[in-house]
């Protein structure tokens, strides 16, 4: 895609965000990995229904601005979406926001470490609650760093969601399946609890990611983990 098209498929992304109710205010932001190794990335103190494609940044990868209006900045999570750049050759988008449902999660503390629905086995598998983080500070990146490898959407405690793809529209629609599924998730536990897919069937969907052209990472059956001290440092 040329330089035009992703900047107009960023402002689609941001709108759908806000007209989901992922967002309020200035909330969430995006960022795409160019091919010279640049960033477009969403300004800060802007709604994502107010975004157009000349508001746009380019970043380097300090996160200092190459190209953009004057007077506007990148977001201080760009901390964040820059650690998964640093962490993952093959992340091309991150997005951030606060999906309702999912962010009720993370404001529990509860991680979605269930394999209950096809959609979600296939494309996220188990998604951790990364441990808290203050915005703005490199409390966040580092929060998330052990998680990477395994996990293309994660929870953020008290905060919010992040998910992960080689391109924007796929960063996208992890986002949406990780809301739709903490939707279904809190309706299954009202109805008196969520069941699980065979671990057969759950290996047999793991196996057909390949077959559906599924790009990213998956932690397979294999359940959350929390990372040991020597692993993430806010539990030394």
């Amino acid at each position: 895609m040329d330089y035009a098209d992703i900047k107009e498929q960023i402002c689609d992304v941001c709108h759908k965000m806000w007209q989901q109710g992922w967002v309020a205010a200035n909330d969430g932001n995006v960022t795409v990995k160019l091919e010279d190794g640049t960033f477009l990335a969403t300004p800060t103190g802007i709604s994502k229904s107010f975004i157009t494609p000349e508001k746009l940044l380019r970043v380097n990868s300090q996160g200092e601005v190459l190209e953009g209006l004057e007077g506007y900045r990148p977001s201080s999570e760009l901390k964040m979406h820059l650690r998964c750049y640093e962490k993952r050759d093959d992340v091309g988008a991150v997005v951030h926001a606060h999906p309702p449902t999912a962010t009720g999660f993370a404001v529990a503390h509860l991680d979605m470490d269930r394999y209950t629905m096809i959609e979600s086995v296939l494309t996220l598998g188990s998604v951790p609650v990364t441990p808290y983080g203050t915005p703005s500070t490199y409390e966040v990146p580092d929060a998330i760093t052990p998680y990477l490898q395994e996990h293309d959407a994660l929870l953020l405690e008290n905060h919010g969601a992040l998910t992960m793809g080689a391109d924007v529209i796929t960063a996208y629609y992890r986002m949406e399946t990780l809301e739709l599924w903490a939707k279904i998730s809190l309706v299954a536990h009202l109805l008196g609890g969520e069941k699980e897919i065979s671990r057969e069937n759950i290996d047999r969907l793991c196996a057909m990611r390949s077959q559906y052209k599924i790009t990213g990472r998956h932690p397979g059956f294999k359940r959350y983990r929390k990372p040991t001290s020597e692993e993430d440092p806010h539990q030394k």
